[in-house]
């Protein structure tokens, strides 16, 4: 098993940074690819972005590029989510995720290739 615990969330104004964390434990030897989602209220939750443990490959979704960036440390076994430039859209839970699956090229994103989840973080993101 692997555990996954989010921190870091909370309320800012469109435009402001924010950078959120996940901690892993556990089984963290089996994960190989790290990454985060959301959701906001009625939608589906959606790919971020992830990044390879390994080499440190990473790729966003179409709605973050150029805007939020994707981090890890390997020694602590923590990846990071620094997301500048929020706007309202912004707004959702945002999960950690881990994966066994790795991709031969670019990242692991569908929802079903990652075997476990965080509780989640709010993320906020004001007028």
């Amino acid at each position: 098993q692997v555990q996954l615990v989010e921190s870091g969330g909370g309320l800012v104004q469109a435009g402001d940074s924010l950078m959120i964390s996940c901690a892993a434990s556990g089984r963290t030897f089996s994960v190989a690819t790290m990454g985060w989602f959301r959701q906001a209220p009625g939608k589906e939750r959606e790919f971020v972005a992830a990044i390879k443990w390994g080499d440190g490959t990473s790729d966003y979704g179409d709605s973050v590029k150029g805007r939020f960036t994707i981090s890890r440390d390997n020694a602590g076994n923590t990846v990071y989510l620094q997301m500048n430039t929020l706007k309202p859209e912004d707004t959702a839970v945002y999960y950690c995720a881990a994966s066994s699956a790795e991709a031969l090229i670019g990242v692991v994103t569908r929802r079903n290739t990652y075997d476990y989840w965080g509780q989640g973080t709010q993320v906020t993101v004001s007028l």
